[in-house]
């Protein structure tokens, strides 16, 4: 057996040994409270269309949060990069505004947008958008001055030279910056549907805790955890074929 079948093996062997302890003790408590995996299995088979369903407008708000982010965050950190003077005036700005928990921006959001399908989409676009930016900016800001002498030397405008030589080179960074952004999108779109919304993963998991389903509730993270693995390996993917340049170094 090769290193990497070995490393596959072991990758399985941990979480099913995590599984099978969790079993004897749910066993061992007998407690509706404790449900083991068998009754989150069952949960799952039981509730999966309620799930999948609610999962579904949850992504849906994620999807449209970090699709806005990424219009509006990245040509400003670019931006921001090349005005070297407005970048370091506003930098300290971007980094105060970073350490502010998306939940505690949420009253200021509802007393513009209300409660509605836009307040939560705003909230994920923060959320998704500090990543985006800070990457950007410390991507642009930071390209080797030779890129700049080129961009004189061919009579490239601003936006030619952002087009052209900023946003190719700020790449590897941005892509990092995206898949901490998707992340927080559906962090923050699951928890701002627990403040805000009457739909969504969030309320169903908010529910199912109200009604002591702790089953149900599990049911809904394992798709959550799931949906999650998913998203990132995709997004890896993309990342590696879009710079393939970049991971052939």
């Amino acid at each position: 057996m090769n290193e990497s079948r070995r490393i596959a093996l072991l990758g399985l062997l941990v979480p099913g040994a995590v599984l099978v302890l969790w079993q004897v003790v749910a066993f061992a408590k007998s407690s509706p409270l404790f449900p083991g995996p068998i009754e989150v299995t069952q949960a799952i088979i039981r509730n999966w269309h309620e799930i999948v369903s609610n999962l579904g407008v949850t992504l849906m708000r994620a999807a449209a949060g970090f699709a806005l982010a990424t219009v509006i965050m990245v040509p400003l950190g670019i931006f921001l990069g090349r005005v070297r003077w407005l970048g370091e005036a506003v930098s300290p700005v971007i980094d105060l505004v970073a350490t502010l928990p998306p939940p505690a921006i949420v009253p200021l959001v509802m007393l513009f947008a209300g409660t509605g399908d836009a307040a939560k989409i705003v909230i994920i676009t923060y959320a998704a958008g500090m990543p985006l930016i800070m990457n950007t900016y410390e991507a642009s800001h930071t390209i080797h001055p030779m890129f700049s002498r080129v961009a004189r030397s061919l009579h490239l405008t601003r936006f030619e030279t952002m087009l052209l030589i900023d946003l190719p080179s700020s790449l590897p960074m941005i892509a990092t910056g995206a898949r901490l952004a998707v992340a927080s999108s559906l962090l923050v779109s699951i928890t701002s549907e627990m403040l805000l919304a009457t739909n969504g993963i969030g309320v169903y998991l908010q529910r199912s805790q109200e009604n002591f389903q702790i089953g149900s509730g599990l049911a809904g993270i394992a798709f959550i955890s799931a949906v999650g693995i998913v998203i990132n390996a995709l997004a890896y993917r993309i990342e590696q074929k879009l710079l393939f340049w970049h991971y052939r170094r």
